[in-house]
């Protein structure tokens, strides 16, 4: 291939390449600015006053009808028991004189948002960096004291039902949800579960008045049990060092045997060892101990007879086996049997 064909090969790739850059810069632009919900359209600049911002940090949202509108930009303390919220929204959102601002719960997590609502009275619109005084706005619901009084409730609930009906519970207390009627029709709805166990809890609570009663009556001998192990705590403690005294003389008691057995401890492990192997060679013969141990008592009542004639044992040869070995190699076995009557006894 010629040079010049190499050049416009090069030139194709480079334009096809540059082409290939611009479309994905422009797509990765398009996913950041949807997910982060950017936003190019020109924006005016507010002050709200809030008596507690709590939760509410930069980034989050301003939104009006459930709609993002805007952005909180900073919040920072004003005449020490105050809290001003800095804030954009978009040019063409209507901001009056009569708008409430709201802070409220996004999640039950404890993100919040600040909703704009409009309320009766002047229409005029508010100019750019314009504070809203603070009887326009209102602080988020106190999650803590709400959920402290329905906490006798959330004990008896699983996970599940409390996740919900604390959703719902918030979503009421900030004119998101239902009325207060849907808000109990679901809170009985959750707690049919404790009516199902009511038999369940009343045998507890009649066996637990059976355990007190019988507990009760008999009051005195558990008066007297306390009074007596009193008095065995404090006769204890009176004589604690008659009973802590002994420990030291039983920790020299052990130092010394300690030191005594230190000497005999090679030759012990050594007698050990030969015990061992005695219990080994005993177990290996354990048969032949047994047939010992069984013809014994007729050997020695043998023996016994053969006694009875003074302080001496007469022997007699009663039989006799071998083999001659001849000239050769040739073994010849030699079997003697003998006649006498001692044999037979």
């Amino acid at each position: 291939m010629s040079r010049k064909g190499l050049d416009r090969k090069t030139t194709g790739d480079l334009v096809r390449l540059s082409i290939f850059m611009v479309i994905t810069a422009m797509a990765t632009a398009l996913l950041a600015a949807t997910i982060g919900n950017l936003s190019f359209e020109r924006t005016r600049q507010y002050h709200a006053v809030f008596s507690d911002a709590t939760g509410v940090f930069k980034g989050d949202d301003i939104r009006m009808a459930g709609v993002k509108v805007g952005t909180v930009k900073n919040v920072d303390i004003v005449d020490r028991t105050r809290a001003r919220v800095t804030f954009t929204v978009r040019d063409q959102t209507p901001l009056t004189q009569a708008s409430h601002l709201t802070v409220k719960f996004r999640n039950l997590v404890g993100q919040r948002y600040i909703a704009i609502s409009q309320e009766p009275g002047e229409t005029g619109k508010l100019a750019e960096n314009a504070t809203i005084p603070l009887d326009h706005t209102t602080a988020a619901l106190d999650l803590t004291v709400l959920f402290n009084g329905f906490k006798p409730l959330f004990a008896a609930l699983s996970p599940r039902d409390i996740n919900k009906l604390s959703y719902e519970i918030v979503q009421v207390f900030q004119g998101e949800g239902g009325t207060l009627e849907g808000l109990l029709s679901d809170t009985a709805s959750l707690t049919s579960t404790l009516a199902d166990r009511d038999k369940v809890i009343g045998d507890l609570i009649d066996n637990l008045n059976t355990v007190l009663k019988h507990v009760a009556d008999r009051d005195d001998e558990l008066g007297r049990l306390i009074v007596s192990f009193r008095t065995l705590v404090s006769g204890l403690n009176q004589d604690r060092d008659a009973l802590l005294g002994p420990l030291d003389q039983i920790s020299d008691l052990s130092v010394q045997t300690a030191s005594l057995v230190k000497g005999l401890r090679p030759d012990l492990v050594a007698d050990l060892k030969q015990l061992r192997r005695v219990a080994g060679n005993l177990d290996r013969n354990k048969g032949e101990i047994d047939r010992v141990l069984q013809v014994l008592p007729i050997k020695l009542t043998k023996m016994g007879r053969t006694a009875v004639y003074g302080s001496f044992f007469n022997f007699y040869l009663c039989e006799f086996h071998g083999r001659v070995i001849l000239p050769g190699g040739k073994r010849l076995p030699i079997d003697y049997k003998t006649a006498a009557s001692r044999c037979n006894l």
